[in-house]
């Protein structure tokens, strides 16, 4: 028997999965913490964040949009202006996403460690 129960939150077709999956876009937690601070232009946040194209981070900006956690907000000025910033559920995140960053500062070492010891060493058991 596995354990798992009808109602586990990771399972298919589940928030919690759904979740999980959003924020491990490689640059969501990123761009969600460029926003930590406030509005933020798209310029701004390329060179905030750095090494993400634009067409990255634009398609990034829409997906958190999509599902909430940002909002975009374009003005009626010439030249154009666009900001985006962090819905109220998008503040949510913050708090984990500062937790999950001590964690790497205290563990990231340890990681690069295991990273390069011995393969036969981290291999996986079966």
């Amino acid at each position: 028997m596995s354990g798992f129960g009808a109602d586990d939150v990771f399972l298919a077709d589940c928030p919690g999965r759904l979740a999980v999956e959003l924020i491990a876009d490689k640059w969501a937690i990123v761009v969600l913490y460029g926003l930590s601070e406030g509005p933020v232009r798209h310029g701004e946040l390329i060179e905030m964040i750095g090494g993400v194209s634009r067409k990255v981070l634009t398609q990034t900006l829409r997906r958190l949009e999509a599902h909430g956690l940002v909002r975009r907000h374009a003005y009626a000025e010439v030249p154009p202006r666009v900001e985006y910033e962090l819905t109220p559920l998008g503040t949510t995140l913050i708090d984990p996403i500062h937790m999950l960053t001590e964690w790497a500062r205290a563990h990231g070492d340890a990681v690069l460690d295991a990273l390069h010891a011995d393969p036969e060493q981290v291999a996986p058991r079966d």
